[in-house]
This record gives structure tokens, sequence and C-alpha cells, in this order.
């Protein structure tokens, strides 16, 4: 029990360091999809303008360019998918983070006494496993939408 109360504090802190490492990773991640976003656009713009522009160009020159959009376009698609990706990581670790905080408060509310509880203590303890109920819930949810959009990518 006295190593388990050392340990405990520490594992904590390291879950908490995972999970703000990995929040940091996803910021770092969708910055860099916005910025290929941008890049992107540009790209495109210069291909439609060419594309309009260049009434005289050889057919296959043009071939090329429609191509060229046509890849552009898949990318943005790939990109987009990747960021919808990450947004529903940053949901999964939001509600990890809040299920961590409600478990600790229910152990709080757990571990004391029957006969030192108040009523309002009892209230506040049902409301909290209401609460990690949902918490839990909405993962799972998560986790299912993943799941299903794997699939259909399949």
């Amino acid at each position: 029990y006295a190593t388990c109360k050392r340990t405990l504090p520490r594992r904590v802190r390291e879950a908490q360091m995972k999970r703000f490492c990995k929040a940091q990773a996803i910021q770092r991640r969708l910055e860099e999809i916005e910025v290929t976003f941008r890049e992107l656009e540009q790209q495109g713009i210069k291909l439609e303008k060419f594309l309009r522009d260049e009434g005289g160009s050889p057919a296959d020159q043009k071939t090329q360019w429609m191509n060229q959009l046509l890849y552009l376009v898949q990318k943005k698609n790939s990109l987009m998918s990747e960021e919808s990706d990450l947004m529903i990581a940053v949901q999964e670790l939001k509600l990890e983070e809040q299920q961590w905080q409600l478990d600790q408060k229910l152990r709080w509310y757990m571990e004391k006494e029957e006969a030192l509880k108040t009523a309002e203590d009892c209230v506040a303890e049902k409301e909290t496993l209401a609460q990690l109920l949902d918490v839990v819930n909405k993962r799972n949810a998560l986790i299912q939408m993943q799941e299903e959009k794997r699939l259909s990518e399949l």
C-alpha cells in the first residue's frame, strides 16, 4: 500500500504529461495542415488561371494542368480527413482529462466513511458518477465514430 501511494502520484503526472505532449503534437500538426491548405489553395488558383486564360495552349498542356489540379484536390481531401481525425483526437484527450478528474473526485467521495457523509456529499457523489458515465459514453461514441470512419475508408 505504501509503495502504491508513492507511485500513484508519479503515474498520474506521467499520464498528464503524456496527454499534454500528445495535445501539443496534435496542435503542431493542425498548424502544419493549415499552412499546407493555404499553399494548395494558391497552387490551385494558379492552375485554374492557366486553364482559363491559356486558350491557345496545347491539349496535352491543359491535360497536365488538369491532372495537377485533380492531384491538389485529392491532397486537400486527404488533409481534411487527417484534420478530422486530429480533431477527434483532441476531443478524446479532453474527455480523457475530464474522466480522470471526475474519477479522482469520485474516489474522494467513495473513500469517505458513510457515517461522515452529509446529504450534500451523497448527492454530489451521485452527480459525479452520472457525469463520469456521461464522459465514458461520449468517449465510446468517439471511438465508434472513428471505427466507422476507418471502415468506410476501406
